[in-house]
């Protein structure tokens, strides 16, 4: 059983703090169409459900369920450190607490390994899948290690200023000719701990979906930029070759196409969802 308090309603998402299984989640809910099933997404590492935003108001005609992962945004830490399992077993029971049989399913760079966690562990719950800008865990094939030690700071979603002056470096893409475009995401971040961070990072440690890609039998897109310094594009094409049936979209971006490009992406990702 899951209790709720609603905490406030920003543009299309209504945000309440629930109770799930004993652990305090902030939840970011945006109704859709009866009968459809809404998009259960798992964001990156050290981001809470604002950073989504962008992508989920430019979605037309599909309902959404996003949250802070224990830690991170309005989420407390947990009581103990979590495994990608663990973490998807708790967003079963936050799914089915809201009322679903059913959801597809996204993950974007940190996130695409818990949702490939969701599916694999959740068959019968997750219809199609979506990931965006990932990898197979540990098995990947690593991006540059000055970009990967970067990413690994928590002072990208602490310190603004850091995150500006990093971001052409690490997300690549369009942050690459746009500077201002960083602005925007600067502006959404809050709510890291360190603590949180630590146990996202701890978390992936370790983990890889490679003995079982094979195993998934959703219908799967696999989305990549083309200029990603922390996910390479071989790791989309590794994804796509592992998985029955999978689809690639390769875009002319970076690491946060979802952020840069959040209609186009939108736009590719429904096609998809409902075609």
């Amino acid at each position: 059983m899951a209790t709720a308090r609603k905490l406030e309603t920003n543009g299309t998402l209504e945000i309440a703090m629930m109770d799930v299984d004993g652990q305090k989640l902030r939840v970011g809910v945006r109704q859709g169409p009866k009968g459809k099933p809404p998009l259960l997404m798992f964001n990156g590492i050290g981001a809470n459900l604002e950073l989504g935003q962008p992508f989920i108001e430019a979605l037309e005609d599909t309902g959404a369920i996003i949250f802070d992962v224990p830690g991170i945004g309005g989420s407390p830490a947990p009581s103990f450190p979590y495994r990608p399992s663990s973490l998807a077993r708790l967003a079963k029971q936050l799914v089915t607490s809201l009322g679903h049989d059913q959801v597809d399913v996204s993950g974007v760079s940190w996130g695409g390994g818990m949702a490939q966690q969701f599916a694999f562990q959740y068959s019968g719950l997750c219809r199609k899948l979506v990931l965006a800008a990932t990898s197979s865990g540990f098995t990947m094939v690593p991006g540059k290690p000055n970009v990967l030690a970067k990413m690994a700071n928590i002072r990208r979603y602490t310190d603004k200023g850091y995150m500006r002056s990093i971001a052409a470096e690490i997300y690549g893409g369009d942050f690459r000719k746009d500077p201002t475009l960083i602005d925007r995401h600067a502006g959404a971040m809050k709510g890291a701990t360190n603590t949180g961070y630590a146990l996202q990072l701890l978390a992936m440690t370790g983990w890889t979906s490679l003995p079982w890609l094979w195993m998934l039998r959703q219908p799967t897109l696999v989305m990549a930029g083309n200029d990603d310094p922390l996910v390479p594009l071989a790791n989309a094409k590794l994804l796509a070759t592992m998985i029955p049936g999978a689809r690639l979209e390769v875009l002319d971006d970076g690491h946060l196409f979802l952020v840069t490009r959040p209609q186009e992406s939108a736009r590719m990702i429904e096609q998809f969802l409902h075609g």
